[in-house]
């Protein structure tokens, strides 16, 4: 495997990772911050009251974005196999 193949694999493998992430991290990270200003506002201070809205965020999210999870992982995996494959060759 050439150094040039490694690079665009490792370029590819963490782009796969931001795009999966990057909206089931945004979406807790909001409902965080608008629980915390809530929490600010109020002088509510319960742990459940953070937790609950990220979690299920979090799932509403996850669920709902599945079918595009799973075909960026299928493409990321077809990429991989044939770098594997050239390898061989």
């Amino acid at each position: 495997m050439e150094i040039d193949q490694i690079v665009d694999l490792l370029r590819h493998t963490v782009w796969t990772t931001l795009m999966l992430a990057a909206p089931v991290l945004a979406i807790s990270l909001g409902s965080g911050l608008l629980v915390s200003v809530f929490q600010a506002a109020t002088q509510i201070n319960e742990q459940t009251l953070t937790f609950v809205p990220k979690i299920v965020l979090t799932l509403l999210v996850f669920s709902l974005g599945f079918s595009h999870f799973a075909s960026t992982l299928v493409e990321f995996t077809q990429h991989v196999l044939l770098l594997g494959s050239k390898v061989g060759q």
